[in-house]
């Protein structure tokens, strides 16, 4: 998230960054898929509203970062939300990794994961699922995805997109895979990118 730290910066926008339990240097003994880790957003959401109460705040959010954004309970207000290749529910997320590494065969064996998160992670797959949290967004919602995303692939990003409240974009990142779409795309990433936030964070007319 550094490079998009770097180019927000040189548009003049203050940037919080945070390691989400268990990862970077917070503590933690798993990471849960955004379930726990959708805690850490309410709390960074809320120190911003506490040190700049008066200020417009925007969400980047990729992948895991995403879902735990979108899972997250009584979270603050905020203006503007980014989500980059988000998965819309935990299962879909588990057969399409099986996939990618098994073959056909590798969504079969789905079940078997499921069964063993309440007990490994304490969560159900019930609570890991995006797509029924993303109509409670009460903000502008810019989603992007790779084209060629095999871990969440675009038409689960589309399903995620038709879930959505109004105003929302789409941007479907011709050629990308499950990368990173601000190295992958470059100047278009940062035009596309800075258009929305300037909109919703500085009411620039796009």
């Amino acid at each position: 998230m550094v490079s998009r730290a770097e180019f927000l910066h040189k548009l003049r926008y203050s940037v919080l960054l945070i390691d989400f339990q268990a990862e970077g240097e917070s503590p933690g003994a798993k990471i849960t898929f955004g379930y726990l880790e959708s805690r850490d957003v309410v709390a960074a959401l809320g120190f911003l509203r506490r040190e700049l109460p008066e200020e417009k705040v925007g969400v980047i959010g990729v992948s895991l970062g995403a879902a735990a954004f979108v899972l997250a309970e009584k979270r603050p207000a905020v203006d503007a939300v980014i989500l980059e290749s988000m998965y819309p529910t935990i299962d879909q997320a588990t057969r399409d990794r099986l996939r990618l590494h098994l073959g056909w065969i590798g969504p079969a064996l789905a079940p078997l994961l499921m069964v063993q998160l309440q007990p490994r992670l304490g969560v159900e797959p019930a609570q890991l699922r995006p797509i029924d949290r993303i109509p409670t967004l009460r903000a502008p919602v810019f989603l992007l995805s790779g084209t060629l995303d095999r871990h969440t692939t675009i038409e689960e990003t589309q399903a995620l997109f038709h879930q959505a409240l109004e105003p929302k974009r789409f941007w479907a990142v011709e050629g990308a895979g499950h990368v990173d779409l601000h190295e992958f795309a470059g100047v278009e990433y940062e035009r596309k990118v800075s258009a929305f936030l300037g909109e919703y964070l500085r009411d620039e007319m796009p």
